[in-house]
């Protein structure tokens, strides 16, 4: 397509949202012309499923559970006045507790200033506000957020090494809506520890972010933490980052909360339009479908060109991949659906993985993320009337151009600046568009079978491994299949050799190998 008629495709299809200071460019997709009279009737059917679930229509079945993310920037859509109530009360609470924390209300066990918080979390409740916090922190924060969102020993250990001899002034948020989530029981717990080394009682640097009547609920109440907020069951945690969970530490850190949340209503406001080709989230979730061809055939590589949008792609691939990624459809048909999701930052992208895009396989579509402003305040020139700036704009144009004149299709996201409002509009926009596709695609975006069973898996591993423990304990050196024999679990012998030798590797954990001929052989015991 030439110049001209490619500027006339772009001013035909350029979705402008000044409400929202965003745009939406689907100019470099390569739908047919009859593609949206196609899909409009599913589109408009999609529109009333959305309706449906803002006013309350339980998303779950199994569960009965209502799906109200939308309702915490908007509390007057709530269905009831009780959960209006609740949102409002615990907006107020988090703009309380953060200004007790600031002014020295509340202090730590010292009476130290708090400055800095870990916030201890995994899946929706850490990546959401880590996102936040990477985007749009600054020198000038009133706190500094920590994040500890893994199971990993060594993780923990360089977290706490970081933090040093600054414990003391350290809150602590511990974030789990059930409070058995073993990852987050984990950080805990090794929290705890860290505190008590270095002489602090953990009761008086944690708060709570839970579901009411939790494990962890109970554990807060009943040792005096400092704070409780609640997580709400019609609340998702890969959508929870404008509940408690993300508006706390947000607070704590001393951004504009409100300006998220106003973001993300102004966003809703836009997306609930049911004029197609004015709403930029049934146009991308069109794309989507057009891209992948309803089934995920694409992948799709998000590329923000802006340093503070480097953990957009990761908050994405949760909010994406875990609603999508479905086995059955509503009827129960097997389907095997989702979309995968990958992404870093222009222009770091051009001297990482664009080579491939441009001339590798063309298995995947390009979401660019475009920022206007480059900084506040003027820049210098790096050339003679050129800044790095420029240079990052004329990247990513040239990014775009390239991978378009290989046949490779894009879409482009701009936005004016990046602040609390813009990075709420965008957070809305794409929980949006992700149920919106998948009323496209008639499956549930808000359940998580998968992850469960996941977790079930997980449990019948570290429950194998207390067996092998035991065993070890009564017997003399043995090779895997051995061990797995004596247990009566013969097919589990290749597991077994895996717990062994990650046992084996750590000293502490009082197994001892002998590492001869082929790993079938190589014999373990107690020491």
């Amino acid at each position: 397509m030439n110049g001209p008629a490619l500027w006339k495709r772009y001013t035909t299809h350029l979705c402008l949202c000044p409400q929202i200071g965003l745009s939406l460019d689907i100019s470099r997709m390569g739908f047919p012309g009859a593609f949206f009279d196609h899909m409009e009737p599913s589109m408009q059917r999609a529109f009333s499923a959305m309706g449906e679930l803002e006013a309350g229509a339980p998303a779950n079945g199994d569960e009965r559970r209502m799906v109200g993310h939308y309702w915490l920037r908007n509390a007057d859509l709530a269905p009831t006045d009780e959960i209006r109530d609740q949102i409002t009360s615990v907006l107020d609470r988090i703009e309380t507790f953060s200004r007790h924390i600031h002014s020295g209300t509340i202090t730590s066990q010292n009476n130290e200033l708090f400055d800095r918080m870990i916030v201890i979390g995994i899946g929706g409740s850490a990546l959401g506000p880590q996102f936040v916090a990477d985007a749009l922190g600054t020198a000038d924060d009133r706190m500094k957020a920590y994040f500890l969102d893994n199971t990993d020993p060594d993780g923990m250990d360089r977290l706490f090494a970081e933090l040093g001899g600054n414990l003391g002034r350290t809150l602590a948020i511990v974030i789990s809506k059930s409070g058995s989530t073993k990852e987050t029981r984990n950080g805990m717990l090794e929290a705890q520890t860290a505190y008590r080394r270095a002489g602090l009682d953990f009761a008086r640097h944690a708060v709570a972010v839970t579901g009411a009547g939790s494990e962890l609920d109970k554990l807060a109440a009943a040792h005096g933490w400092i704070g409780r907020f609640p997580m709400w069951d019609w609340v998702g945690g890969r959508t929870s980052v404008t509940s408690a969970v993300g508006l706390l530490p947000a607070a704590l850190q001393g951004l504009d909360v409100t300006a998220l949340l106003a973001g993300a209503a102004a966003c809703d406001a836009v997306t609930r339009q049911p004029e197609t080709r004015r709403n930029p989230a049934a146009l991308m979730a069109l794309m989507w479908h057009y891209a992948t061809t309803g089934r995920g055939e694409k992948d799709m590589v998000v590329l923000p060109y802006k340093d503070r949008l480097l953990l957009f792609s990761r908050y994405l691939q949760q909010l994406i991949m875990e609603s999508l990624g479905k086995e059955s459809d509503r009827e129960g048909g097997i389907v095997n659906q989702g979309m995968t999701v990958y992404g870093n930052k222009g222009s770091t992208d051009q001297h990482a993985y664009v080579q491939q895009l441009r001339e590798g396989v063309a298995n995947f579509f390009v979401t660019f993320v475009e920022v206007l402003q480059d900084r506040q305040g003027a820049s210098m020139e790096v050339e003679e009337g050129i800044t790095s700036g420029d240079f990052l704009f004329g990247f990513f144009q040239g990014t775009r151009q390239a991978l378009y004149e290989k046949g490779r299709e894009s879409m482009t996201i701009t936005v004016e600046r990046i602040d609390a409002f813009t990075v709420g509009a965008l957070i809305a926009l794409f929980e949006r568009a992700v149920g919106l596709y998948a009323s496209l695609i008639n499956i549930n975006a808000y359940h998580q079978p998968g992850v469960e069973a996941g977790k079930k898996a997980a449990g019948a591993v570290l429950a194998l491994q207390k067996e092998i423990m035991g065993l070890l304990g009564r017997e003399q050196a043995m090779t895997a299949e051995e061990i797995a024999g004596s247990l009566g679990r013969p097919e589990a012998v290749e597991q077994v050799f895996a717990i062994l030798q990650h046992l084996a590797a750590n000293p502490d954990r009082g197994v001892a190998v002998v590492r001869e001929g082929n790993v079938s052989e190589w014999r373990f015991k107690a020491k």
